[in-house]
C-alpha cells in the first residue's frame, strides 16, 4: 500500500505542477499533506514536516542570502566593466561577438537567476549581432548553453533541490562538481568558436558605424518585458526584471532603452567602490571552494558586508533587499515547502518501500550503476518535467535504491545535476521563453541547434565526474 501510495503522490503533484494546475509551493504541500493522512500519519505529520523544516532551514538561508549578495553587485555596477570590455573587444569581427556572448553569459549566470542573465546579455549584444548580421539564433543557443552549465552553482536552483529532497549539504554536493563545471563551460566556449567561426565564413567581417553601441552597454534594445515568470535558473528561479524604455524593434540604432541591471544612469551604482566589491566576491567564491566554512554562513557574511558598505543608510539597505524580494520569496517559499514533501515521504515509510520495490524489478547487474544511469536519465527527465518534480518526486526514490548497492545519496545527487544544460532548454522553463523572445528567435530554431550541444555539454560533465571519482561507475 506504501508503495502504492508513494508512486500515486509522485503522480499527483508532476501531473499538478505539468499541467500548471498548482504552483509547485501549493503542490509541496497540498499533495503530501493529504497523502500523508491516507497513509496514517494522522497528527504525526506534524512532527514528520518539523523535521523537514530543520534539515532544509540551512538551505533556505543559503539562498536567501546567495539572492541578495549577488543581486546587490548587479545594482552596483560590477558587472557592467565586464559589459563594456566585451562590447569593445567584439569590434567587427563574429567570431569573438559569440565568444564574449558566451563569457559574459557565464559571467552574469553567477546571480543563479536565468532570467536575469538572458535580459542582460540581449540587451547588451543583441544590437551588434543585429549590427553585423550574426543570426541572433547564434546568441540564444550560446547564452543558453552557459547559463545552462552554470545553473549547477548551489544558490541557482537545481542543486539545492537535490540536496534538499535528500537531506544533505549542497556544499557536498557542488563543490566536487567544480571540475565538471570547468570542463562544461570549456565544451561551451569550443560550441561559441565552432558557431562563431561559421558565422565568419558566411557574413565576413563588416565596419561599425554607430560607435554608441561600443560605449553604452545595453542601449539598443527597446523591447519592454512586462511579463514575468518563473524559471530554473541558472536556472534559477525568479520573476523576469523589467526593462525600461517603450517598444520598438530590437537593434534600433537611436534606442535607448535600458535594463535596470545596465542603465549607467541608475543610482545604485558605486563605481568608486568597484574594486572593493570584485574583492568580496573573489573572496568569497574562493572560500566557498575551500569548503571552510558553511556556505549559508558565507554568504550571510558576504550579504551583510556588500550591504553595509554600498548602502550604509538603513532606508537604502531595505531598498536593496525589497528589489529582489519578489525572486527571495518565490525561492525560499519552495524549500520550506519542499521539506513538507520529504517529511511525509520519510515519516511515513513511503521512500523504503518505493526503493524496495525499485530493487525488486531492477537487474542486478545494472544496480552499481544507478548514478550513471540517473545522470542520464536526468536529461530528458528534467526536459519533460520541471526541476521540482523530478528532485523532489523521483530523486528520493532513486538514491534510495542506489543506497543499496553503496551509493552514497550525495554521488546521486551530483550526477543528477549533471543533465541541466539540457532541462534549460526546456519548453517548460520559462527563462529560455524569456531568451528567444527578446531575440525574436522560434523555439523550433533554438532547439534544433542547441538540443544536441546541450546534451554534450551535459555528457561531458557526467563523464568528467565518473573520471574523476565524484560520480561512482
Amino acid at each position: 500500500m506504501l508503495v502504492a501510495l508513494g508512486f500515486l503522490m509522485v503522480a499527483v503533484f508532476m501531473f499538478l505542477i505539468m499541467s500548471k494546475r498548482a504552483t509547485p509551493v501549493v503542490g509541496l504541500i497540498a499533495v503530501p499533506v493529504a497523502f500523508g493522512i491516507a497513509a496514517g500519519a494522522g497528527l504525526g505529520i506534524g512532527d514528520m514536516i518539523t523535521d523537514g523544516i530543520k534539515a532544509l532551514a540551512p538551505t533556505a538561508a543559503l539562498l536567501f542570502f546567495a539572492i541578495i549578495f549577488f543581486g546587490i553587485m548587479i545594482d552596483v555596477g560590477l558587472f557592467d566593466p565586464l559589459v563594456k570590455l566585451i562590447l569593445r573587444l567584439v569590434r567587427n569581427d563574429p567570431m569573438r561577438l559569440v565568444v564574449g556572448t558566451a563569457v559574459l553569459a557565464m559571467v552574469v549566470s553567477l546571480d543563479g537567476d536565468g532570467s536575469t542573465t538572458f535580459i542582460i546579455v540581449t540587451s547588451a549584444l543583441l544590437p551588434l549581432y543585429m549590427k553585423l548580421k550574426v543570426s541572433p539564433v547564434v546568441l540564444t543557443v550560446v547564452a543558453g548553453l552557459a547559463n545552462g552549465a552554470m545553473n549547477i552553482v548551489p544558490w541557482g536552483g537545481p542543486t539545492v533541490r537535490a540536496a534538499a529532497a535528500l537531506g544533505i549539504s549542497p556544499s557536498d554536493v557542488f563543490v566536487p562538481m567544480i571540475p565538471s563545471l570547468v570542463g562544461g563551460l570549456l565544451v561551451v566556449l569550443l560550441f561559441a568558436v565552432q558557431l562563431g567561426y561559421s558565422e565568419r565564413r558566411r557574413i565576413g567581417t563588416l565596419e561599425l558605424t554607430d560607435e554608441r553601441l561600443l560605449v553604452s552597454a545595453g542601449s539598443g534594445l527597446r523591447r519592454s518585458v512586462t511579463g514575468s515568470g518563473s524559471g530554473s535558473g541558472s536556472g534559477g528561479n525568479g520573476d523576469a526584471p523589467r526593462t525600461g524604455g517603450g517598444s520598438g524593434d530590437a537593434g534600433s540604432d537611436d534606442g535607448q532603452g535600458f535594463v535596470d541591471g545596465l542603465d549607467p544612469q541608475r543610482p545604485t551604482l558605486r563605481p568608486k567602490l568597484l574594486w572593493f566589491n570584485a574583492l568580496v566576491t573573489v573572496a568569497l567564491l574562493v572560500v566557498l571552494v575551500m569548503d571552510v566554512l558553511p556556505i549559508p554562513v558565507l554568504f550571510m557574511v558576504a550579504a551583510s558586508i556588500a550591504l553595509t558598505v554600498n548602502f550604509p543608510r538603513v532606508k537604502e539597505q531595505q531598498e536593496a533587499i525589497t528589489r529582489h524580494s519578489s525572486s527571495i520569496v518565490s525561492v525560499v517559499a519552495m524549500v520550506f515547502a519542499a521539506a513538507v514533501l520529504t517529511g511525509v515521504f520519510q515519516g511515513t515509510g513511503m521512500v523504503e518501500a518505493m526503493a524496495q520495490w525499485l530493487l525488486e524489478i531492477i537487474p542486478a547487474s545494472l544496480g552499481p550503476h544507478l548514478a550513471v544511469i540517473t545522470g542520464i536519465l536526468s536529461l530528458p527527465f528534467t526536459f519533460f518535467m520541471s526541476n521540482d518534480a523530478f528532485y523532489f518526486g523521483i530523486m528520493p526514490v532513486l538514491a534510495e535504491t542506489a543506497a543499496t548497492y553503496g551509493i552514497e545519496p550525495v554521488e546521486m545527487a551530483r550526477a543528477s545535476i549533471t543533465g541541466q544544460t539540457f532541462h534549460m532548454q526546456s519548453p517548460l522553463v520559462p527563462a529560455i521563453l524569456l531568451l528567444v523572445t527578446l531575440a525574436g528567435v522560434p523555439l523550433a530554431d533554438h532547439h534544433k541547434k542547441v538540443l544536441w550541444r546541450a546534451a554534450l555539454v551535459s555528457l561531458s560533465m557526467l563523464v568528467i565526474g565518473v573520471v574523476l571519482g565524484q560520480i561512482p561507475w
